[in-house]
């Protein structure tokens, strides 16, 4: 007997289970790192992996390429496609505003730096190391 993937919004479902399940990241231990981590939060508080979630909470989740914001709008005992994935959530229009004009911003800076045209060879390699080393980094 298969059961169904979806659950009634009575039932609530653990946050990590959540995360993986609506595709915001590929293993449900890199959802839990997240959350441990302090880059999720549900309802602007910090949270455990094992939350519940219910339909109706605000979950922000940051990562350094992005932060989205976004209300749960459905619950998933599964990982699906991700066309079902993403009714699983609705973002809010701040953070898709936000995220928007933050890609522009990259994409516009992307034109000040520009690729070397080679790898380093042992004696770029070294002066890196030394220079890294007198600044502190290493």
């Amino acid at each position: 007997m298969v059961k169904d993937a979806t659950i009634s919004a009575e039932e609530p479902i653990r946050l990590d289970k959540w995360l993986w399940s609506a595709r915001f990241f590929k293993t449900r231990s890199l959802a839990t790192e997240a959350i441990s981590g302090g880059k999720v939060q549900v309802n602007q508080q910090r949270c455990k992996p094992s939350r519940a979630v219910r339909v109706g909470d605000q979950i922000t989740v940051r990562t350094p390429a992005w932060e989205k914001v976004v209300w749960v709008r459905g619950l998933s005992r599964q990982r699906g496609p991700a066309t079902v994935a993403a009714l699983l959530y609705e973002e809010t229009p701040e953070s898709i505003q936000q995220r928007e004009a933050e890609a522009i911003l990259r994409k516009s800076q992307a034109g000040l730096f520009t690729a070397p045209d080679s790898r380093p060879n042992k004696r770029d390699r070294r002066l890196i190391h030394r220079f890294k080393k007198d600044q502190g980094w290493s």
